[in-house]
């Protein structure tokens, strides 16, 4: 009997990454941090644009020596999205993006002494999370999210290739991005009651 071929109707090719380059004129006045940054980021299938553009911005608003991406990009789910490795094992910072899992980071805290979460979601639904969680050492987690509007209209932007020029000062960023000058802050949430029952 001759064997019977599989139909090629039920091959498929997963969509590719979509690559963002991002060219920013970081004057960054809380840090003293002046400097012009090239990235180029693999925006996974599944990736949407509001969390293209956190993780964009946590990269620009953490800038320094040593700082990168996750190698597998989205593909490893245990590993922080941004990081700065420490050479004797672990991180030395810590990123995630969005609504991380309690286990990450509980993983993270044991991980790294600073661990820091951007969200684009309601901050309070994973502050409520994490008071539940019995998360090691919470007092090194740190949560920021965006003002209202800001991820928004910086969407109405995004193209494959970005120049942006970014001011932060006192928290409040000013992103120009061609002709637009959009405003918006980023906001520290306190993380106080964690851990204290």
């Amino acid at each position: 009997m001759g064997s019977n071929p599989i139909p090629s109707s039920i091959f498929f090719m997963a969509p590719p990454s979509t690559l963002h380059r991002f060219r920013i004129d970081l004057s960054d006045i809380d840090r003293g941090v002046y400097e012009k940054i090239d990235i180029r980021i693999a925006r996974h299938p599944s990736e949407n644009e509001e969390f293209l553009l956190t993780r964009t911005l946590a990269f620009t608003l953490n800038f320094s020596s040593g700082l990168a991406f996750s190698k597998e990009g989205l593909g490893n789910p245990d590993e922080p999205c941004i990081s700065i490795a420490d050479p004797g094992g672990g991180y030395k910072l810590w990123i995630d993006i969005g609504n991380p899992s309690t286990r990450k980071l509980h993983r993270a805290t044991k991980s790294s002494p600073k661990v820091r979460i951007y969200t684009y979601k309601n901050p309070e639904l994973l502050i409520e999370e994490l008071d539940h969680a019995g998360i090691y050492q919470p007092e090194r987690l740190e949560l920021y999210h965006f003002s209202q509007g800001l991820l928004e209209t910086l969407k109405g932007t995004l193209a494959r290739d970005n120049n942006w020029n970014l001011i932060q000062q006192d928290g409040a960023l000013m992103i120009q991005v061609g002709t637009h000058a959009i405003s918006g802050e980023v906001i520290s949430c306190s993380l106080m009651r964690l851990g204290k029952k």
